[in-house]
């Protein structure tokens, strides 16, 4: 069984500064020469960009619905058998959601270190960190760590108000300049951050200064591996979008699709570039597309060889910010509307209202495939859905799935590695349903 330091970053709620801290941790201990290796928990695209950053190293999801307990095992002995240190940033506050992050480290016996916004806060503090640590008792409790701190008087007031037997792992302060920008339900893209490395190394010197400069204990991870996926799309070239428009994609997706012997070709629509000739079929995942709606929409060559692709009868596949690429217009925050491809009737409207949040299922004709949905646009379209996903915990109504010609389009961002017989369906152009 492979042992390896390993620390679970939750936090008392969102917005507590999870993933600065665990980027701040990356890239502390990616400097000092380690080989560290970072996991999010949940669904989530935005905060493992900013985590690859740091670390180098691609961001895997563990989350014991979506990814499925044997798959998150195998993932962290993979990760335990290669790295110097293994990070877990959890979801939302410690024990939200079902599963929650607390299931999770309880799990794999990973000990948390709480991080918690100490600004307008003083003996509180305490309580808070009591609470979170002895809630329950089957999850490892590492230490806690102030973050947002006005100055050292009320750094000194906050670690004076830990309860005996509990680790004061130190704080950051509001003075270091490291807070990562947002937007919607995360964090912006790195490429959108210009001083993005230097907000990182400030937060690893910050944390330099704390007892998390050093590793973690061990932790022991069962000695775990999946079977290699069936080899179902064996030479099949899968042209994908991948640019600051189209760029919400899985790294497991990805992997599923070359372990069954497909070959990946990337392209950008946002620079104008075509779809490789040779490809077979082609993904546009989600991403901010109503960021870019202008030069998409003014962009020939793109729009060109995708009506070309799809007069092939080539299969498509596009989630959410892919799917309202494909349909006739899109209308911004500002009401400008865009044309968009016209390949599925309908129009797309941004909105400012959240439209969804969820972990999704989909049952399709090879089994039960999960995934989650956040997105902030609405969808006005004649199609009718050939599936419905639902709500991976309540059963209620999700997603729909639409099939037009050969695209397969939904908001729903499915996670592949949980039904690989459904993802080779779905680039060979044959029906889920």
């Amino acid at each position: 069984m492979p042992l390896c330091p390993a620390l679970f970053i939750s936090a008392s709620a969102s917005h507590q500064g999870k993933t600065t801290v665990t980027a701040a941790l990356a890239r502390h201990h990616a400097r000092r020469g380690l080989k560290v290796r970072v996991f999010k928990t949940g669904p989530d695209f935005l905060d493992p960009m900013i985590l690859e950053r740091a670390c180098g190293a691609p961001v895997y999801s563990l989350h014991l619905s979506m990814v499925g307990l044997d798959a998150c095992r195998a993932l962290l002995a993979q990760a335990a058998r290669e790295a110097d240190l293994i990070l877990i940033e959890g979801v939302m506050g410690l024990f939200d959601g079902t599963p929650s992050s607390a299931d999770l480290a309880a799990a794999f016996k990973v000990p948390v270190l709480a991080v918690i916004g100490a600004h307008g806060m003083a003996q509180t503090f305490g309580a808070i960190a009591f609470g979170l640590a002895r809630y329950r008792e089957d999850v490892p409790f590492h230490g806690v760590l102030a973050n947002r701190v006005a100055s050292p008087r009320h750094a000194q007031m906050l670690s004076e108000t830990i309860p005996a037997g509990l680790l004061y792992c130190g704080h950051l302060s509001n003075a270091d300049d490291i807070a990562l920008p947002e937007r919607h339900l995360g964090l912006t893209q790195p490429a959108e951050v210009a001083d993005l490395d230097a907000r990182l190394d400030r937060a690893a010197d910050a944390i330099a200064q704390t007892s998390l400069c050093d590793l973690p204990p061990p932790v022991q991870f069962d000695d775990a591996t999946l079977p290699e996926p069936p080899r179902l799309l064996e030479g099949v070239r899968i042209a994908v979008a991948h640019d600051a428009a189209f760029s919400f994609i899985y790294p497991a997706n990805l992997d599923l699709l070359t372990a069954m012997g497909a070959r990946i070709e990337r392209f950008s629509p946002l620079a104008d570039e075509p779809v490789p000739a040779a490809a077979d079929a082609l993904y546009l995942p989600g991403g901010y597309p109503e960021l870019h709606a202008a030069t998409l929409a003014g962009n020939r060559r793109t729009r060109a060889s995708i009506d070309a692709h799809v007069e092939q009868a080539k299969p498509v596949v596009a989630e959410c910010g892919g799917m309202l690429y494909l349909v006739e217009s899109l209308t911004v925050l500002d009401g400008a509307q865009h044309a968009m491809l016209g390949i599925l009737p309908g129009a797309a409207f941004m909105q400012r209202k959240l439209s969804r949040l969820a972990m999704q299922r989909i049952d399709t004709a090879h089994g039960a495939m999960t995934g989650h949905t956040f997105h902030y646009s609405t969808l006005d379209t004649p199609l009718q859905p050939v599936l419905k996903a639902a709500h991976a915990t309540t059963g209620a109504e999700g997603e729909a799935l639409y099939r037009h010609g050969p695209v397969t389009a939904t908001y729903m961002h499915a996670y592949w590695p949980s039904n690989p017989a459904a993802t080779a369906a779905l680039f060979r152009g044959a029906s889920l349903s």
